[in-house]
C-alpha cells in the first residue's frame, strides 16, 4: 500500500490524488514528460510504475532529441525510480529535468541523474535514507540493516555524488539527516544547475501525504499507523455473496430460536447461549412440564429439541466452514501477492487458527514480492526477493548522450 495514498485513514489524506500514466507531449523534436504522481510498482490508481512510464518512453518519436521530465512527486519505490532513471540514461536523447513542486526521495536521485537539472522558483528536493520493512529474527533485521547500508543507501548515494562532484560518503551524512532542500541550495549543493521560473513547493507537499517523512525524537514516524485491512484480501467481487446471505439467515434463525434479543450479538454469545440450552436440555433436573416453571423458562418439545440441536450443529458447521475458508484466502493472497512463501503456507495457516486478527495484521503489513522484503517504506512491494533486488542494482551505470 502507497504510504502516501493511505487508505482508511481520512483524515491524513490532503488533496485526493489521481494517478495517471504519464503522457508525451512533443514540440518539434523536444518531448516533455511529466512525473506527476508517486512511483509505485502497482502503477494505475496507486502511482507512476516503471512499466508505465517506460512504455510512453518508447512510444516517444525517433527524432527526438531532447525530453523535457517535469518532476512533482513525494517518490516511492527505489528499484522502480532506478528503473526509471536507466530508462532516460539509456535513451540517445539529452534529458533536462525540471522540478517544478518537490521531488522527494526516490524522484530526487531521477531528477538528479538528468543530464541537466532544473529548480523551478520556491521548489524543493528531498533527500533520505532508505528505509524498509522485515519480519524475521535478529539476523534477519541485522542482514537487512547491512543490506539498506551497504548498497541501497550507497546506491542512491552514488548517483547525488555523481552529479555534485562530491564524495558517495558526504552524501550518506546528508542524506542521513532527511534534508529538503531549497532551490537555491539544491544549486549550492551542486546537485541542480540553476534556479528560473515560479514553482510552489509548499502547494505540491499538500498535494500528498508527506507525513511519512516526519521524523518524531530524532527517528522518522511509523510510514503505516493503525493499517486498515480490506474487507477481503482476494481480487475483484470476494465477498462470497451467497455465503454472507447463508450465514445471516442461519445466524437470524438461531437468535429466535435461543431467545436472544439482540440483533448485533456476536457468534460467541450465541454459542454460549447454545450451550447453556443444550446442557438445560440435558439435565435431568430440569422440571417437567407438569412442574411451575421459574420466570423466563420455556418447555420445549422432544421435535423442536432435535430441531434445534440439529440446527445447531448445521450452524457450527458453517461457522467453521466460513472461518476456514476465510483464512484460507488470508494465506492464498499473502502468496499471490509473494508476502510469503510457498514452503511456509502450512505454517502461517496454522498460525491463522490460533490468533486470526494478529497474524493477519501481520500479513498486510509485510511488503509484496519479496521473502525478506527491503524496499524504501511505503513502496509497494517488488517482484523479487531480496537477493535478486540487490543483484539487479549492482551494474547499472550511466550511459553518455549526446545534446
Amino acid at each position: 500500500m502507497n504510504p502516501f495514498r493511505p487508505a482508511g485513514r481520512a483524515e491524513a489524506q490532503r488533496t485526493p490524488i489521481r494517478a495517471e500514466a504519464p503522457t508525451a507531449r512533443t514540440e518539434g523534436t523536444v518531448a516533455t514528460l511529466r512525473l506527476y504522481d508517486p512511483i509505485d510498482s502497482w502503477g494505475g490508481y496507486w502511482g507512476v510504475s516503471a512499466k508505465e512510464f517506460v512504455g510512453v518512453i518508447d512510444e516517444l518519436p525517433e527524432e527526438t532529441t531532447e525530453i523535457r521530465l517535469l518532476i512533482n512527486s513525494p517518490g516511492g519505490e527505489v528499484l522502480e525510480g532506478i528503473a526509471i532513471m536507466n530508462a532516460l540514461r539509456s535513451h540517445k536523447a539529452r534529458v533536462v529535468a525540471v522540478v517544478e513542486g518537490v521531488a522527494a526521495s526516490s524522484a530526487s536521485f531521477i531528477a538528479a541523474s538528468a543530464d541537466e537539472l532544473i529548480m523551478m522558483r520556491n521548489s524543493e528536493l528531498y533527500i533520505h535514507n532508505a528505509w524498509g520493512i522485515v519480519i524475521g529474527d535478529a539476523a534477519d533485521l541485522r542482514a537487512v540493516a547491512d543490506d539498506l547500508e551497504q548498497h541501497f543507501d550507497r546506491n542512491i548515494a552514488s548517483v547525488y555524488a555523481a552529479k555534485s562532484g562530491d564524495s558517495v560518503e558526504h552524501w550518506l551524512a546528508e542524506m542521513d539527516k532527511d534534508r529538503f532542500l531549497t532551490a537555491e541550495q539544491a544549486v549550492a549543493e551542486k546537485l541542480a544547475d540553476r534556479v528560473e521560473g515560479v514553482g510552489d513547493a509548499a502547494a505540491a507537499k499538500a498535494r500528498f501525504d508527506m507525513s511519512v517523512f516526519a521524523r518524531s525524537d530524532g527517528r522518522r514516524a511509523a510510514a503505516i499507523s493503525d493499517p486498515k485491512l480490506p474487507s477481503s484480501s482476494e481480487p475483484g467481487d470476494p465477498n462470497r455473496k451467497e455465503n454472507a446471505v447463508a450465514y445471516s439467515d442461519l445466524t437470524a434463525g438461531l437468535r429466535e430460536r435461543l431467545g436472544v434479543t439482540d440483533a448485533e450479538a456476536s457468534d460467541e454469545t450465541l454459542l454460549a447461549a447454545l450451550d447453556q440450552a443444550l446442557e438445560e436440555q440435558a439435565d435431568p433436573t430440569t422440571p417437567s412440564a407438569s412442574a411451575a416453571l421459574p420466570e423466563g423458562a420455556i418447555v420445549v418439545d422432544k421435535a423442536a429439541h432435535e430441531q434445534l440441536v440439529a440446527d445447531a450443529a448445521a450452524g457450527r458447521r458453517a461457522m467453521d466452514a466460513i472461518d476456514a475458508q476465510r483464512r484460507d484466502d488470508i494465506v492464498a493472497a499473502a502468496l499471490a501477492d509473494g508476502r510469503i512463501a510457498s514452503s511456509s503456507r502450512d505454517s502461517w495457516r496454522a498460525q491463522l487458527d490460533k490468533d486470526e486478527d494478529g497474524i493477519t495484521a501481520i500479513l498486510a503489513g509485510m511488503p509484496k514480492n519479496t521473502a525478506v522484503p527491503v524496499a524504501e517504506v511505503g513502496h509497494s512491494d517488488t517482484l523479487t526477493s531480496t537477493e535478486d533486488a540487490l543483484y539487479a542494482q549492482a551494474g547499472w551505470g550511466k550511459t553518455e548522450k549526446g545534446a
